[in-house]
């Protein structure tokens, strides 16, 4: 039995048809569990999920609140009756990705560290619906970024074109503005819909202090009492926990020039002294087959810094600021003046944010890779995408997050492997938006500063490509399975793991062709430290994340 299909008019293919059966793996678990029986029996099952899921503390009535929740589901009736499971029900628990998922829901990390101990579900240009140059702004893509566990939002705000009120767009682009009013009601009716922790608003600012003045009124009446924002600066960063259902706002604080000496210096000397210097030039001084290669690696002219630590406008000439604005902003960017080293110093009294390029940390971390690590220990490192990734193209996360940084920054509207690596990452502790950092990247003993480029020792194995620090990059493929729609692999793959506190486990499914580049089928990403041993059901994905309602992998995972 099967149906056919023509393709291109000339031949006939068939696919097989087949009835869904278990595979070999799940019927000699059926029979074994089941003592040779044609019935699981709750003992039965609490015995399997013990000694084969690898949940050791199962209970009799853990197993007979799962088997209750699969015969009503299956069988469509309140009350059941029967408190056993026959060879196709224990294979449809297996297959069901919400009774049987790779990995966990709940949040179980320690909430209760300062913020800067967690990796933090970070957007870049978070307004953008598509490309970097031309595409529209709109508050539809932060919407969907808070509704997927985004927990960092960044609006780039700039005058309109009579100067009297805030948009939010790309600047020096064709991108179309959206007003930062509409941007703001809309963070404050979605902040919470997928996570209870903070939600943190990055301003790139390029406003008049009057302007920043506005800005503040719209913050203060839209957020009222969910805005956080400290009596003085902070010394150490709140918890998550402590910060639950709150609004951070984070950007450069304007300069406070109280008197005509302090705002008439020598210009020649702080053009010297700017990011420009020291960082290479911005994106508008690029020229523009420079801008458009986004293919390029080496664009070493490539703004290093976010453009919010350069003023737009000549602050200096003005004698006040928006005091009001600058009390708001309880997560302050910027860095001392100087290179590298000196923007990775750590104050003892003082906390901060500081942005590089992705280039710039690539740098950073061959150049003064422990001071970085350092530097994240207490301060908040945010790495956003180079320039010219006019496309919303993202870049490899994991150097980041091997140097602690808190906020990797990447195009939430884009697609692909990278994303994909992101999305995986952020599905861990219950895709709340916050991962606690691995303790290794916490230690500050002098001798005990993580070095990623270390040959380390294999820590576990896992059973069963893998994405994490250099030594744990491997990809593996099956088999082929030709005219299945039902196929079974029955292979099994290795891969020992030298961090597997920051590996991922990344699965694509293609259809093999033969003439042409194979079509892609679905893929997922998935942590290794969240992993659940045992057969689990896994749920595949689009190209953009978003979940298929009814393709699943079933895979068995162990460690060893």
């Amino acid at each position: 039995m099967g149906s056919a299909y023509r393709i291109c008019v000339c031949f006939t293919r068939r696919f097989k048809i087949t009835e869904v059966e278990p595979p070999l793996d799940v019927k000699e678990a059926f029979k074994k569990y089941s003592e040779g029986g044609n019935q699981m029996t709750a003992e039965h099952f609490r015995r399997y999920l013990a000694e084969v899921q690898g949940e050791a503390g199962a209970t009799i009535a853990d197993a007979e609140r799962i088997m209750d929740q699969l015969l009503q589901k299956r069988y469509h009736i309140a009350k059941f009756n029967r408190r056993t499971l026959t060879l196709d029900d224990f294979h449809q628990y297996l297959f069901s990705a919400d009774l049987n998922p790779p990995i966990g829901s709940q949040v179980h990390h320690d909430m209760s560290a300062p913020l800067s101990h967690y990796f933090i579900y970070t957007g870049h240009n978070s307004y953008l619906t598509g490309n970097q140059l031309s595409s529209d702004c709109s508050d539809v893509p932060i919407i969907k970024a808070l509704e997927k566990g985004v927990r960092v939002i960044e609006l780039d705000i700039w005058p309109n074109s009579t100067k009297d009120d805030v948009h939010v767009l790309h600047g020096r682009t064709l991108t179309t503005p959206v007003e930062l009013i509409k941007c703001l009601k809309s963070i404050k009716e979605h902040a919470f819909s997928a996570s209870p922790y903070p939600v943190i608003i990055t301003l790139e600012d390029h406003l008049t202090p009057d302007l920043q003045a506005k800005v503040a009124q719209m913050l203060t009446q839209t957020f009222g009492k969910m805005l956080f924002y400290p009596e003085s600066d902070l010394k150490e960063f709140p918890s998550p926990e402590d910060l639950k259902y709150h609004v951070m706002i984070s950007t450069k604080p304007p300069k406070e020039y109280l008197e005509a000496q302090s705002f008439k210096g020598n210009r020649s000397q702080r053009e010297k002294d700017s990011d420009e210097e020291v960082w290479g030039k911005e994106l508008s001084h690029l020229p523009t087959d420079q801008k458009m290669d986004d293919k390029s690696d080496n664009d070493t002219s490539d703004h290093n810094l976010d453009d919010e630590d350069n003023d737009e406008f000549d602050k200096d000439s003005h004698p006040y600021v928006a005091l009001e604005y600058r009390r708001l902003i309880s997560i302050h960017a910027g860095k001392p003046k100087g290179g590298l080293k000196e923007a990775l110093q750590i104050e003892i009294d003082k906390i901060r944010r500081l942005s590089l390029s992705e280039q710039a940390l690539e740098k950073a971390a061959e150049a003064h890779g422990m001071d970085v690590l350092r530097f994240t220990q207490k301060n908040i490192l945010r790495v956003y995408p180079k320039g010219t990734r006019v496309t919303s193209s993202n870049y490899k996360p994991q150097i980041g997050w091997m140097h602690g940084a808190q906020m990797v920054a990447f195009n939430m509207q884009g697609y692909g492997k990278a994303l994909w690596l992101m999305q995986g990452m952020f599905r861990s502790n219950g895709g709340c938006g916050f991962v606690k950092k691995p303790d290794f990247l916490l230690n500050k003993g002098p001798h005990d500063v993580f070095n990623p480029k270390a040959d380390l020792p294999v820590k576990k194995t896992l059973k069963v490509g893998i994405a994490g620090v250099p030594a744990d990059e491997t990809m593996k493929k099956t088999k082929i399975k030709q005219d299945n729609w039902t196929p079974v692999w029955n292979e099994e793959f290795t891969f020992p793991l030298t961090v597997p506190e920051l590996a991922l486990l990344r699965i694509e499914v293609h259809e093999y062709d033969m003439s042409e580049k194979d079509d892609f089928a679905g893929q997922t990403c998935l942590p290794i430290s969240e992993l659940r041993e045992g057969i689990r059901a896994v749920s595949l994905c689009d190209h953009k994340g978003e979940k298929y309602n009814n393709a699943k992998l079933l895979m068995r995972f162990e460690f060893v």
